[in-house]
């Protein structure tokens, strides 16, 4: 017959190996659960950068901000000079208007410039004549001339800066033109969100060399 003690050993020793089991499980499913809450997590995030992304492509950079208006040619009662205001859209970051990072295309009735920009400039010029001389543009080209610069002169338009957006038509092709009656629409791509259109339409009785509000 077996001493009693050898028997409560031996109890003994079997509650010993469950408990390390039971710990052993216990470690496992807290490492299973710390990968299925970081993967929650992960995914959370993820999602968040993505929707976020999604709302930055679909609002625009720049927004119009001011009279677009315009200048007829001096030769003729065509529309050959078109200026739009812009600035940057409420909440956004900085936008580069280099010659890199920014697509205007011009759509007339009878004629589409497809990417037409040649720059941006920084200037202090207060009149259409001296605009028209500092950015320099041939027919069927567009720059931005960017005011209240920060001192660095770049082509970053920051918050507290503003753009005028200068575009030449064509001087001797009448189809290149915008004549009475006839709309155009302005499409300023710049390398993040979406596209800033402007659609506007040629009021009648246009004279030469004069200035016009399309508003």
């Amino acid at each position: 017959m077996w001493p009693k003690k050898l028997f409560r050993s031996k109890r003994g020793i079997v509650g010993v190996e469950a408990a390390i089991v039971l710990i052993a499980f216990l470690i496992i499913a807290a490492a299973l659960s710390y990968v299925v809450i970081n993967m929650g997590f992960y995914t959370t995030q993820k999602t968040k950068e993505t929707m976020q992304t999604g709302l930055d492509e679909s609002l625009t950079a720049l927004q119009l901000d001011g009279v677009v208006t315009a200048k007829t040619n001096e030769s003729s009662s065509h529309i050959l000079y078109l200026l739009v205001p812009v600035k940057l859209s409420a909440g956004r970051g900085a936008v580069d208007l280099g010659n890199d990072s920014v697509v205007v295309s011009v759509y007339l009735p009878n004629a589409t410039l497809m990417n037409i920009y040649k720059g941006a400039k920084v200037t202090t010029d207060t009149t259409w004549d001296a605009l028209i001389q500092t950015l320099g543009l041939n027919d069927n080209e567009a720059k931005f001339a960017i005011y209240n610069d920060n001192g660095y002169e770049n082509t970053v338009l920051e918050s507290n800066e503003k753009a005028f957006l200068l575009i030449r038509l064509n001087s001797t092709n009448a189809d290149g033109m915008l004549g009475e009656y006839a709309s155009v629409k302005i499409e300023v791509r710049t390398a993040k969100g979406a596209a800033l259109t402007v659609v506007r339409t040629a009021p009648g009785g246009l004279n030469q060399n004069c200035f016009v509000d399309l508003g």
